[in-house]
């Protein structure tokens, strides 16, 4: 039991003390070669600073929730296995029709839609 604590303790003085170095080494004055966006060696072309669309954020978002899908259902071969394999069918379709039904409501407001 007292390893277990020393080792918590231990993590915790590491992260406070790597997070204050962080910190104290972002307060030093950085260059401005350093501030300035990089594009291959060429000088900038424009902003670095230009807004995204905001179509761009919920394709992005859409990507991942479906990509978190994939993920959950991943195991489901290994899964029929269990005991109650009924029970994990169940969980995976109704995992799946709630996502279906999501990528259908946001097909019917227009989200996947580029062009107005």
């Amino acid at each position: 039991m007292n390893m277990i604590l020393f080792m918590i303790i231990a993590s915790m003085t590491l992260s406070l003390a790597l997070t204050a170095l962080n910190f104290w080494i972002a307060q030093m004055n950085p260059d401005p070669e350093k501030l300035s966006p990089y594009e291959c060696g060429f000088d900038p072309l424009g902003s670095a600073r230009l807004p995204f669309s905001i179509r761009f954020f919920l394709v992005a978002i859409l990507f991942l929730l479906f990509d978190l899908e994939i993920a959950l259902l991943l195991p489901l071969p290994w899964a029929t296995q269990l005991p109650s394999p009924l029970l994990t069918l169940t969980w995976a379709s109704t995992l799946i029709l709630l996502l279906t039904l999501g990528l259908i409501y946001e097909w019917m407001q227009g989200g996947l839609e580029w062009a107005e």
